[in-house]
C-alpha cells in the first residue's frame, strides 16, 4: 500500500515574541505537530519559544528590529525562502500582514484591533509606537491581500470590521475565537483580604473591590478607571471600595504618568502585573470586574472572569459585548465617560443593578472554527 505524501504548510511568524498572539503561535505549531499527513516549516522569530517535534524551523531574528526590516523579511526575505522549498499546499501567516510568496494557496491570521481604534494625541506622548502602529496595520492589511484564501479573525465583529476596512469578502473571513486555558478561582480568602505592597494594611471584610488586569499601554485606558474612582472617594468616601490594577507605576511612560496622577488617590492599588496563581486569588477576591480598553481583539479577562458570575463593567465596544456572551450581570460604558463609569462603581457599592443584565450570545455565521482542527480544515479544503 502506497504511503501518504504529506502536504507541505509554512507558518510564517517571525515577529511573534510575547503574549497573546506567542500562545496562538504555540497552539498552532503544538496541534500541527501531531499530523501525520502534514510537513510544516516554521519561519520563527526564535525557536524556543515554541520548539515542537515534528516541525521545521527557520529561525528569523533581525525582523523585530525596526518596520523595514520587518516587510524586508514579509517582502523579499520569504520570496527567496518560498522559492527553495518544496511546492508549498498553504502559507499560513500569523501576523496581520501577507507575505509575497509562492504557494498554492496563503492565508493570514489578523490579531491586531489597532486599526479600529479611535487614536488620541496624548497617545503619541505616551507611546507613539502604538498610534503609529495602528496607522501602519491600516494599511498593511490591504497590501497583496488578494492572495489570500482566507483571512482568520477571532471575533464576528472584527470580521465585519476587516471586510469594511479592505474591501475582502466575509464569507471568506473565517471566525475562529481563541481558546484559552481557564483560570482556577480561589475563593478560599475572604472576600476583600488581601495584602497591599510591603508595608500596607489589609482592607477589612465588607471591601467593595473592582479589578482590571492588564498591560500598561496607553490604549488600555486606565486613566479613565483612575479618573472614576477619585470622582467616587468625593462621593461616598475613601474606605468603601478599592481599584486594583495591574500597573506598578515604573514600567513606561504612560505607567509613569498615571502613578503621578493618581498614584495619590486613596482607593487605587498599583499592584503590577501577577502570576496565573495571584491572578486566579485576585479573580477570587474581586467584587466587579472593569474592563475600559479603548481597542482588542478579543477581552481575555472578561473571558477569564465571566465563569465566576459577578459583576462586570465593561466598555461599550462591539469586542466587549461579544466576549461577554452568556454573562448574567454585565453593563456598559462609553469608553470616554468617566463620569458614567463612576456612576455604574457607585451602583455596585449601592447593590444596584438595575442597570445590569445578562449579555445574549450572538450566532456566528460561517466560516467559523472553534478550534485547530476545523481551522485547518478550512484552510486546506
Amino acid at each position: 500500500m502506497d504511503s501518504i505524501v504529506p502536504r507541505n504548510i509554512v507558518v510564517s511568524a517571525v515577529n511573534i515574541r510575547k503574549g497573546g498572539t506567542l500562545t496562538v503561535l504555540q497552539d498552532c505549531l503544538r496541534y500541527l505537530s501531531g499530523r501525520k499527513d502534514l510537513h510544516v516549516t516554521a519561519l520563527v522569530h526564535q525557536r524556543s519559544l515554541c520548539d515542537f517535534p515534528g516541525i521545521d524551523y527557520v529561525e528569523i531574528p533581525w525582523t523585530v528590529k525596526g518596520w523595514g526590516k520587518r516587510l524586508w523579511c514579509e517582502y523579499v526575505t520569504m520570496h527567496r525562502i518560498s522559492k527553495t522549498l518544496p511546492e508549498t499546499d498553504l502559507w499560513f501567516s500569523l501576523h496581520d500582514t501577507t507575505p509575497r510568496v509562492r504557494a498554492r494557496r496563503q492565508a493570514v491570521y489578523c490579531h491586531t484591533s489597532f486599526p479600529f481604534m479611535k487614536i488620541k494625541g496624548q497617545d503619541f506622548r505616551m507611546d507613539a509606537k502604538i498610534p503609529l502602529f495602528a496607522l501602519f496595520t491600516k494599511y498593511a492589511y490591504r497590501v497583496f491581500s488578494r492572495r489570500n484564501a482566507f483571512l482568520v479573525v477571532q471575533s464576528a465583529w472584527m470580521r465585519e470590521a476587516l471586510s469594511g476596512l479592505i474591501g475582502f469578502e466575509k464569507k471568506r473571513i473565517i471566525v475562529a475565537p481563541p481558546a484559552f486555558r481557564p483560570v482556577v478561582v480561589d475563593s478560599r480568602s475572604e472576600p476583600g483580604m488581601t495584602t497591599k505592597e510591603p508595608g500596607m494594611t489589609k482592607e477589612g471584610p465588607g471591601m467593595t473591590t473592582f479589578f482590571y488586569p492588564s498591560t500598561a499601554d496607553c490604549h488600555k485606558n486606565f486613566e479613565a478607571l483612575c479618573e472614576a474612582a477619585r470622582m467616587l472617594e468625593e462621593r461616598v468616601g475613601q474606605d468603601r471600595f478599592r481599584v486594583v490594577i495591574t500597573v506598578k507605576g515604573s514600567e513606561n511612560r504612560y505607567a509613569q504618568w498615571l502613578r503621578k496622577h493618581w498614584g495619590n488617590v486613596h482607593s487605587v492599588e498599583f499592584r503590577g502585573l501577577l502570576s496565573r496563581e495571584e491572578l486566579a486569588r485576585a479573580y477570587g477576591e474581586a467584587s466587579c470586574l472593569v474592563f475600559p480598553s479603548r481597542a482588542e481583539t478579543w477581552g481575555l479577562p472578561i473571558s477569564e472572569f465571566l465563569p465566576t458570575g459577578k459583576p462586570m463593567l465593561l466598555a461599550d465596544l462591539p469586542y466587549a459585548h461579544e466576549t461577554a456572551a452568556g454573562a448574567s450581570q454585565a453593563a456598559f460604558f462609553p469608553v470616554s465617560d468617566v463620569q458614567v463609569l463612576a456612576l455604574r462603581m457607585q451602583e455596585v457599592l449601592e447593590n444596584n443593578y438595575t442597570n445590569f443584565g445578562a449579555v445574549n450570545a450572538p450566532e456566528i455565521e460561517s466560516p467559523a472554527a472553534s478550534g485547530w482542527e476545523v481551522l485547518f480544515k478550512l484552510l486546506l479544503s
